[in-house]
């Protein structure tokens, strides 16, 4: 079901970027509750598996349904690319108790048995415990599952921001958005983005935050209501290197498994590249490089996306499995 964003004229002039340590907290938290978000995460989620075991995550899992809202006062778009934790989580205390109950009802009506828990019960007899349990809760997640890696990803996250900038002032907003998901399309002044639940609002002048994340692959989102600012959330570029340890570009192993040729193009792709790129780096002819290439992909250890006139090549989860020198 599509999400529709309906623009005037002023919202393409008021489009900015952003990013979020407490909206990657939340997502790092949804990413342990569900496997089909983990592909990218493994060695993460390794490191990180005793830590979070001291964390009783479940009222946060309660208002991440697999469909269906979760609520925005939890994680509302921030004001700009610098925003720290701190300043977001003192908005999340800062949040009206009955709107927050409001909200958080809402998104309990999305799993079933959640309004009659004893969780649901308690937050909306007192909503301003509830405010105060949850951002208590939400500051001991970013503490233990984001904080100590938040330098890696902040650099991740502003280079995003750096790269679709740049297309941005190549292509503008019309073209930029396509590139940044396949998910996104314009039907005339509308950005249709294809979710899992039916969203629309009119942006009335807001504009639109763009707003790159690690953990939110392999979705795109884009369901903030009124009278928070609209936001489009997408899958950060080079999240398929974030957290691998390459070992030697063409370890023994991978050259015996691929080939030399193929396991060295894998190898180099730390961050993704174009065929040219590779080709430079590895001193091979591009006709070589691009018959690896496809080859890979074929096999399911590359994607590719188109940026403009160049083709950006990744590694998948099993690619990355390939070539981290720890077993998966």
């Amino acid at each position: 079901m599509p999400s529709l964003l309906h623009f005037e004229e002023i919202d393409f002039l008021r489009c900015r970027f952003a990013l979020s340590p407490l909206w990657e907290t939340q997502q790092a938290v949804r990413t342990l509750r569900h496997a089909d978000r983990r592909g990218y995460h493994a060695p993460w989620l390794r490191r990180i598996r005793t830590a979070a075991a001291g964390l009783d995550l479940a009222p946060l899992w309660l208002l991440m349904p697999r469909r269906g809202h979760s609520p925005d006062w939890l994680g509302p778009a921030p004001v700009g690319p610098t925003t720290t934790f701190e300043e977001e989580i003192a908005a999340v205390r800062a949040a009206d108790p009955a709107a927050a109950r409001e909200d958080t009802a809402r998104s309990l009506r999305a799993t079933r048995g959640a309004l009659g828990s004893p969780y649901g019960r308690a937050w909306l007899a007192d909503p301003e415990r509830m405010v105060r349990e949850l951002a208590d809760l939400l500051e001991e997640a970013w503490r233990v599952l984001v904080a100590p890696d938040w330098p890696r990803l902040r650099t991740l996250l502003e280079a995003d921001i750096a790269f679709h900038s740049r297309r941005f002032a190549q292509v503008g907003l019309g073209g930029l958005l396509p590139e940044i998901s396949e998910r996104c399309s314009w039907q005339g002044g509308t950005l249709v983005v294809a979710s899992h639940d039916r969203h629309e609002r009119r942006l009335g002048g807001q504009g639109l935050v763009l707003m790159p994340s690690v953990f939110v692959w392999p979705d795109v989102i884009s369901s903030f209501d009124p009278p928070w600012q609209p936001a489009l959330v997408y899958p950060a570029r080079g999240i398929g290197g974030l957290w691998s340890r390459s070992a030697d570009p063409a370890p023994d192993r991978l050259v015996r498994l691929l080939g030399r040729g193929r396991a060295a193009v894998l190898g180099a792709l730390d961050e993704p590249a174009t065929t040219t790129a590779l080709a430079r780096r590895l001193s091979l002819a591009p006709s070589s490089v691009s018959a690896h290439l496809t080859a890979l992909r074929d096999s399911g250890l590359l994607t590719a996306r188109r940026y403009g006139h160049e083709v950006l090549y990744e590694r998948t989860p099993l690619g990355i499995a390939l070539t981290t020198t720890d077993p998966i």
